[in-house]
């Protein structure tokens, strides 16, 4: 698998001819777990702090069942969570969601070694697949940051698909992958033999990249604007992947002393209005599939694996 470090950007003039799919993931990790707040919260400290994923995630469970269609989505949960909440984890799977990987400790692939990545990939996996009694397809990284070489070994512990990267490249820790010349189906890019990139989804204009697939950008920028710009996206791609955080729906969570202005706000801003403005997304999207990765996956290679090669 060569994939060169650029960024492309992806154009097409076909209009989808099914009903657009709208991939709803989910990066399960708490309020402390963040990238942004390394600095200031240790692991060590990880034991000690309020665990409020729990809530959120039924708060997320109970948007996802609401309405008349059914809104399948893809959680990728973080081992270091699932080991205290197995209960959880089952629960996402028995209201019918895809199980994921998120890694174990939230630690960024490209900064491990390829010991402890491969470590990381197999533990989180085999955690998740014990729980559920099912096999883990997916993975996407912390801080969406993988490599060429960290794809490879994603794929060589057995994934079958990879949802991380993220064309935005103005982003200090965001992955940066050439994707070009790779067959596609759908919006899943096969790199290799039955081995897929599930890009997170932005919006294209004048030839540029505006951050569009979910977090901080989503909480920012009014809700009728923002389906406005995944619709357009879905016109053009046919399939939109959008992504979002439990603690995302939680403006009660404690607040990080000592964290920088610029971090603070990205964090923090509009908490209180992302659970309106995901009901206002969902009703904006009405006629549109919600799949997950993995069931979309399914459909448009017409693979359908039960089961994937686990990595020794």
């Amino acid at each position: 698998m060569d994939c060169p470090v650029a960024v492309t950007h992806f154009t097409s003039d076909r209009r989808p001819s099914r009903p657009r799919a709208f991939l709803f993931t989910v990066d399960v990790e708490d309020w402390f777990q963040v990238e942004n707040f390394k600095p200031w919260i240790p692991f060590e400290s990880w034991p000690h702090r309020e665990l409020r994923v729990e809530r959120n995630i039924h708060r997320l469970l109970d948007l996802l069942d609401g309405g008349e269609e059914r809104r399948e989505a893809t959680f990728f949960v973080l081992g270091w969570l699932a080991e205290r909440y197995p209960h959880l984890v089952r629960e996402i799977h028995t209201r019918g969601h895809e199980i994921a990987s998120h890694g174990f400790n939230h630690h960024l692939p490209a900064m491990q070694t390829q010991k402890a990545l491969r470590e990381d990939l197999v533990r989180s996996r085999k955690l998740l697949e014990d729980t559920i009694g099912e096999a883990v397809q997916g993975y996407r990284a912390p801080s969406f940051a993988v490599n060429k070489e960290v794809l490879s070994l994603i794929q060589e512990c057995g994934y079958r698909y990879d949802s991380s990267y993220n064309s935005f490249d103005r982003h200090g820790r965001y992955g940066r992958l050439d994707v070009s010349g790779y067959p596609r189906r759908g919006i899943a890019i096969e790199l290799d033999d039955s081995f897929y990139e599930m890009p997170v989804s932005n919006l294209t204009a004048a030839g540029q990249v505006i951050p569009w697939g979910g977090g901080g950008y989503f909480r920012m920028i009014p809700a009728p604007v923002y389906v406005a710009g995944m619709r357009r996206q879905m016109d053009r791609d046919g399939a939109f992947v959008f992504y979002t955080h439990p603690w995302e729906l939680d403006p009660g969570q404690p607040r990080v002393k000592g964290a920088s202005a610029q971090y603070a706000f990205r964090h923090y801003v509009n908490l209180g209005a992302t659970a309106r403005k995901l009901i206002h997304c969902f009703s904006g999207l009405k006629g549109s599939r919600f799949t997950g990765c993995r069931s979309y996956l399914n459909e448009v290679t017409g693979e359908g694996r039960a089961d994937v090669q686990r990595c020794a």
